[in-house]
């Protein structure tokens, strides 16, 4: 995934999706490194978001698979948008 001027916008709707729809409400220094330095796939960016709730080994779950979800479908966006996507 490149970088784009409004990705940090970006991960901040996945993120605030993820919030709402799912609980996973991450703390202000952990939305902020997921800002700085997003993880470029789809599974590096649901572990991520995991273990920024503090949350054990979900590999497995009907819950990561909701969260992988969302997750897929905002970066499946951001590449449709991005310049030659």
């Amino acid at each position: 995934m490149g970088h784009r001027a409004d990705q940090n916008s970006d991960v901040r709707q996945l993120l605030n999706e993820l919030c709402v729809r799912l609980g996973f409400c991450l703390p202000p220094h952990e939305i902020r490194r997921l800002d700085k330095s997003p993880p470029s796939d789809v599974d590096s960016f649901t572990d991520s978001v995991f273990e920024a709730e503090g949350m054990g080994d979900m590999s497995y779950t009907d819950l990561r698979r909701q969260v992988r979800e969302v997750v897929d479908r905002h970066m499946r966006h951001w590449a449709e948008a991005e310049p030659g996507g």
